[in-house]
């Protein structure tokens, strides 16, 4: 049993250094540096300084702060529906299925800032092709992109781009898992196919639905390829997305010390948002025990 736990222990040694040295290691530096004041040049301890100021002198924060959970709201029930509507489709017995799920599947494939580019241009108030489209049927012109009333909207429109990715591979693996004589015992009940959906498969579906919402949630809070691509924050902060104000604070302004606690107010955000997300999930996620 030694033997065979040395053996263990050395073939898990490369994952464990690297998680000690590029996970572990980074998140305890981040959470030193989130008491001092830091600009590659000079550090100072100042406590919970760089804490306090976020919340009571810096607007922007706040403000970005608020877009992304805005963001989050809209864009992942929308996303999340999406998602299993796509995937309830492409559980049909119909002619080029695999056909189908690969098309669907491919916009997940190209990467964020070749993502933003597309849009940027799709967005564009000129000869963008939503405004033409739009134009078609006697809507003006809109600016997607520079006016702020309309910038995060654009970002949610956009995030329905991924609907056909990992989300709907996961819910399409829990469509499948579900016993097909449950749906049959219930259309002989005479449960229309809405009620089958409500009533049989949505309850067996619970659990995949959870992880994706959870999942969801995680994801736009971490905005950020997109934003920084197509406008940069702007306008007038309307698309400073947290992720991406907190890249700035580190990569453009230098403020080490400040960006490291505002990564670690998001973590504290998250993590309190999932812990609800549990707690919550007991009463409607249905899990099936076993021998039932």
């Amino acid at each position: 049993m030694r033997r065979q736990a040395r053996w263990g222990w050395l073939f898990v040694s490369p994952w464990l250094l690297g998680f000690l040295v590029f996970t572990a290691g980074p998140m305890l530096a981040s959470l030193f540096l989130s008491f001092h004041v830091y600009d590659l040049h000079s550090m100072r301890y100042v406590g919970a300084e760089n804490y306090r100021r976020l919340f009571t002198v810096d607007p922007v924060f706040l403000k970005s702060l608020r877009i992304t959970v805005v963001y989050a709201l809209l864009a992942v029930p929308l996303g999340v529906a999406g998602s299993l509507a796509l995937a309830v489709l492409l559980n049909q017995r119909v002619r080029g299925l695999p056909l189908f799920r690969t098309l669907f599947y491919l916009p997940s494939l190209v990467p964020s800032v070749a993502t933003g580019i597309v849009w940027q241009w799709v967005f564009n108030t000129d000869n963008g092709a939503l405004n033409q489209g739009l134009g078609l049927l006697g809507v003006p012109p809109i600016a997607w992109l520079q006016d702020e009333r309309w910038t995060l909207p654009a970002f949610v429109l956009m995030s329905l781009w991924g609907v056909g990715g990992t989300r709907m591979i996961i819910f399409l693996a829990g469509l499948q898992g579900i016993p097909e004589s449950l749906t049959e015992a219930a259309a002989l009940d005479g449960a229309t196919p809405w009620r089958r959906f409500r009533n049989v498969t949505l309850p067996l579906l619970s659990p995949v639905l959870f992880f994706n919402v959870v999942m969801g949630v995680i994801g736009a809070f971490q905005i950020f390829a997109t934003a920084y691509v197509m406008t940069g924050g702007g306008p007038n902060d309307a698309s400073r997305f947290y992720a991406l104000y907190l890249f700035q604070t580190a990569f453009e302004q230098f403020k080490l010390g400040k960006a490291s606690a505002m990564a670690w107010v998001l973590f504290l955000i998250l993590m309190a948002i999932t812990g609800l997300q549990f707690y919550g999930s007991r009463r409607w996620v249905y899990y099936e025990k076993a021998g039932t």
